[in-house]
């Protein structure tokens, strides 16, 4: 299994518009982030973990040249409004599987109709994505890809959002705290990802860097990233103050699992 980092920033992005900080103004190619989504490859397939705005400029940066599955971990705009990207990958008549937990699924047909709605039909020689949403619960196990992907609930202030473990590969992002049920279900990944935003100050729905520490410490994984991450961190700070076995990703970083 192949783990790729496609963004890696919070819901600003890095750099931030507007913005002159030594993070933002950076040379380090590692330090410009866009928002959340990754790849997890496996041997049935690659699914694509969430669609943010910059999707379809992540995905020629990585290259892809097709998708078997869409993991959604939940409804807030920097994770899911690039999912017109996908119209690529359907346009051909093929409905691409995207896998939601219940609770969000009207928040996506509330939100692009355009899409769920089958009474809005693109006119002749026009298209619009073919997204074939599947439903998950907490706890229980989908079959994607040939793989189990066990969705993993965490708290995200008033919403919830839904991680997931395959095999070794541990994945939450925008939590703010692992419950023990959460803990539990990712026990003995030797790959866990993790979003810290930075390092002291609080957040009420996310991991500060401390906190994210802590968190991967309860989980005991061999290796773990950190993502979503903000431009009051630079990639090389984050690699000196953080312990052992904790790293940041950065958008590009590919790792086996």
């Amino acid at each position: 299994m192949k783990l790729t980092f496609l963004g890696t920033g919070t819901s600003f992005g890095v750099p931030v518009v507007g913005c002159r900080c030594d993070t933002c103004t950076s040379k380090d190619p590692r330090d410009r982030r866009t928002r959340n989504a990754a790849l997890v490859r496996l041997d049935g397939g690659t699914v694509l973990v969430d669609t943010p705005p910059e999707l379809r400029l992540q995905l020629l940066a990585a290259d892809v040249e097709a998708l078997d599955a869409v993991w959604i971990t939940h409804g807030h705009a920097d994770h899911i409004h690039g999912i017109d990207d996908l119209r690529v990958f359907t346009f051909r008549g093929r409905s691409m599987p995207t896998y939601v937990s219940d609770e969000h699924i009207q928040e996506l047909h509330d939100r692009f109709p355009y899409i769920f709605d089958p009474a809005v039909q693109p006119a002749e020689g026009t298209t619009k994505p073919r997204v074939e949403l599947r439903s998950f619960r907490s706890g229980e196990p989908v079959q994607i890809a040939g793989a189990a992907f066990m969705p993993v609930a965490v708290p995200h202030g008033a919403t919830t959002v839904y991680g997931f473990r395959v095999g070794e590969l541990g994945y939450v992002t925008d939590g703010k705290c692992l419950p023990p049920e959460a803990v539990r279900a990712l026990e003995g990944v030797r790959v866990l990802v993790l979003n810290a935003l930075w390092f002291g100050q609080p957040h009420p729905t996310h991991f500060n860097v401390e906190e994210a520490v802590e968190a991967a410490r309860a989980v005991g994984a061999r290796q773990t990233y950190l993502i979503h991450l903000t431009h009051r961190v630079s990639h090389k700070e984050l690699e000196r103050r953080l312990p052992p076995g904790v790293a940041p990703a950065y958008d590009g970083l590919t790792v086996e699992v």
